[in-house]
């Protein structure tokens, strides 16, 4: 990726951002605040500085992303912050917090690549395992397609992250292939490539059935 965007995982899962970030403009989304059943998907922002650090310095996370540094500290949470603020044709980026607390619990968002949007996502590891992955996931699919006139999201994820794959799995994506995923810290290592198309994605998109 050309800006140091942490995409994504949900607790040890994650989505792949690589290569260069693509502002095209079919893929512009005015990036709502989001509100879930136990989430608020808002603009990260300077109070999440602190947390952010300390739950992106964990290298099971780091070692699922593309381009999140470890260790990973208070001037790599600003410079990824101030990455966040800088104005952008394509994508969004969020901050996820419980919504009745505010406690921020790890960042989410879709990124614009040459193969057109695609899902990210990173829940820090004390709030693995309560389905906020999946819910934010599914928060982000629904925005895709409802915000822009894309036929086909995608997603990605290491092979050796089945979390991460129950995410993608229970938003209705489909297998594709293969690729490799050149990661900071773990360097050259394979992913799994899904995608949703529209009509996928009309014919489930009432998530709660």
């Amino acid at each position: 990726m050309g800006r140091h965007l942490p995409f994504f995982l949900p607790g040890g899962h994650e989505m792949v951002a690589e290569s260069e970030d693509f502002d095209d403009e079919s893929l512009a989304i005015d990036c709502p605040v989001l509100i879930t059943e136990r989430l608020v998907m808002r603009p990260p922002h300077e109070d999440d500085i602190a947390d952010l650090a300390m739950m992106a310095n964990n290298r099971k996370v780091a070692e699922m992303l593309s381009r999140m540094p470890h260790p990973y500290g208070i001037a790599e949470a600003r410079s990824f912050l101030a990455m966040a603020g800088q104005k952008r044709v394509a994508g969004c980026i969020y901050a996820l917090t419980q919504a009745e607390t505010g406690t921020f619990v790890g960042c989410a968002g879709l990124n614009a690549t040459e193969r057109g949007l695609e899902l990210g996502y990173w829940v820090g590891e004390p709030y693995w395992k309560r389905g906020y992955a999946t819910e934010a996931a599914h928060a982000l699919v629904d925005l895709a397609f409802r915000a822009t006139s894309i036929n086909v999201l995608h997603a990605s994820c290491r092979v050796i992250n089945p979390p991460s794959r129950r995410v993608i799995h229970k938003c209705g994506f489909q297998y594709a292939g293969q690729g490799m995923l050149n990661s900071i810290v773990a360097g050259q290592v394979p992913v799994e490539r899904y995608r949703l198309d529209r009509k996928t994605w009309v014919s489930l998109r009432t998530w709660a059935q």
